[in-house]
């Protein structure tokens, strides 16, 4: 038996329970992975509260819990590709990964995601990176992000905004960032020049940025891409992630399936050269999940939490 957490009604964090489970194995173009850190993001509780949102997501009860997982590669199923045993990894498997085993496809035209973890990054920081790595860079991607650009990044402090913040100010981006002013200070550490959001947000950045912006994008909500839109951006230099299919006039949704390939070989390079800094607020072990998530759900957390199960040397290799 091995143990995972699982849901089996849609509710909030008190839903939540760490079970005995049979211990998964790998069919055939299958890898096991034991997972050492999990990585929980807003939408884990999300889709747990939302039956709606969960349906989007191909989730029904009862199901387990969590999406960004890094371990180490323990079973292999016969025509796996890629991977050994042994193999150190991190990657996202939806409504399954915080729980010691995740069961991973690697065939090509079922690949689910998985990356080998660079020496240097622990898993801990694996484990935030799938999820808000590759949504931060799809949204830069998305407007098409200059060296010359100034860029208004709604919820630039959240799990997804601290990746933006520094991917925007790695490609030379001078970055403005919305935040609550508790905020500010870690903001500007990150490299970003911090507005309060809220009503008056256009005229605070007018006042902030005298020649204007010229790209914007939306972590949170629609109030950004509304402001840029005010203040003359194009709408095909504005993203949103949280907007709906249809957001405001006609900016770009997207999301981190719209990635580029090398889009997780960009951020792992930057982490490893210590031009990124991955800020992790909060560990706690899998014990003691729902306060883990309810702490997530408040959504005034300074970087990413963690869900640690394993506390073995594989956990604490890397350093950032």
């Amino acid at each position: 038996m091995s143990r995972a957490v699982v849901y089996e009604t849609f509710g909030g964090p008190e839903v939540l329970e760490l079970r005995e489970v049979p211990e998964p194995h790998p069919g055939a173009g299958e890898v096991r992975v034991r997972v050492t850190s999990a990585g929980l993001n807003p939408m884990d509780w999300a889709v747990a509260l939302l039956p709606d949102l969960a349906a989007q997501f191909g989730i029904a009860v009862p199901s387990g819990f969590g999406y960004d997982f890094a371990g180490v590669v323990d079973e292999i199923g016969e025509n796996a590709e890629g991977f050994n045993v042994g193999d150190r990894v991190f990657g996202g498997a939806m409504g399954r990964a915080v729980a010691d085993f995740v069961v991973i496809n690697t065939m090509p035209e079922e690949r689910e995601s998985l990356f080998h973890t660079p020496a240097g990054i622990s898993d801990d920081v694996a484990s935030t990176l799938s999820v808000a790595g590759l949504t931060a860079a799809a949204a830069l991607d998305a407007v098409h992000l200059r060296s010359d650009d100034t860029i208004l990044i709604g919820g630039a402090a959240g799990g997804v905004g601290v990746f933006a913040v520094q991917l925007a100010t790695l490609a030379g981006a001078t970055v403005i960032g919305t935040a609550s002013e508790s905020t500010f200070d870690f903001l500007r550490r990150l490299g970003a020049q911090p507005v309060a959001y809220g009503a008056g947000l256009v005229e605070r950045v007018e006042a902030s940025v005298p020649g204007g912006i010229t790209a914007a994008t939306d972590l949170f909500g629609v109030e950004t891409a509304e402001a840029a839109l005010t203040l003359g951006v194009l709408p095909a230099r504005i993203s949103t992630i949280a907007a709906g299919p249809n957001p405001p006039g006609g900016v770009r949704p997207t999301g981190g399936s719209a990635a580029k390939p090398d889009a997780m070989g960009r951020i792992t390079e930057a982490i490893v050269a210590g031009d990124m800094t991955v800020p992790i607020a909060a560990v706690f072990p899998i014990e003691q999940i729902r306060d883990a998530v309810s702490l997530q759900a408040e959504r005034h957390v300074h970087g990413k939490i963690v869900i640690r199960l394993d506390s073995g040397p594989s956990s604490m290799e890397g350093g950032n």
